[in-house]
């Protein structure tokens, strides 16, 4: 299990972990091309490369593919931030989390409008295990910020959820391209003490 929470992947066969992921990779593309509602798993395949027996042998219908393409990016995300907690700069890496978590929310609207249609709602139990997991990575990162003077005293990890989910709803509803780029630079000019750390350090 990572520092924040995330179960590593039970074992399986080098050929069908390669599958698996090519299936997901490809349903992410499509997905933020097309929509979750307008893809279908033919497709899916078709992209991935493989059989649509293969894509049924891993994933048994749409949700399933749906909750593990979701699941695969929290997961992502999870990992990027025990990557960044080793990083120099405790505000540059918070700052370079909030980007990815921004990127990720500019595609999971789909994903999560579909999976609740499928599940009965936002309260079922794969969105509540992701928000968990997004807030403990939340929390270490912007603790180790606080503590190193970076990041106001008063954010909460939640703040930092919501206008991330914000800003990517604003960027998708805006002409400009770079909306969600502007918006988050604004964000976290009162985020953080120092802005200039917000660095677009590349990690």
């Amino acid at each position: 299990m990572s520092a924040v929470g995330v179960p590593a992947p039970g074992p399986m066969r080098a050929d069908a972990r390669r599958n698996r992921e090519l299936l997901v990779a490809a349903a992410l593309q499509a997905f933020t091309e097309r929509g979750a509602d307008d893809t279908s798993l033919e497709e899916i395949a078709r992209r991935a490369g493989v059989g649509i027996g293969t894509l049924y042998r891993h994933f048994p219908g749409r949700a399933a593919l749906l909750e593990a393409v979701y699941t695969d990016q929290v997961a992502a995300l999870c990992r990027r931030a025990d990557e960044l907690l080793a990083s120099a700069s405790p505000g540059a890496a918070l700052a370079a989390w909030m980007r990815d978590l921004v990127e990720f929310g500019a595609t999971k609207h789909t994903l999560t409008s579909a999976l609740a249609a499928d599940y009965g709602g936002k309260d079922a139990p794969v969105f509540s295990s992701a928000r968990d997991d997004l807030r403990a990575a939340a929390t270490a990162l912007l603790t180790r910020a606080q503590q190193a003077g970076a990041v106001r005293p008063d954010v909460q990890p939640v703040d930092l959820l919501r206008l991330s989910h914000a800003v990517a709803v604003a960027a998708e509803r805006a002409a400009d391209g770079d909306q969600a780029e502007r918006l988050l630079s604004l964000m976290l000019n009162g985020v953080l003490t120092d802005p200039a750390d917000d660095s677009r350090t590349e990690y």
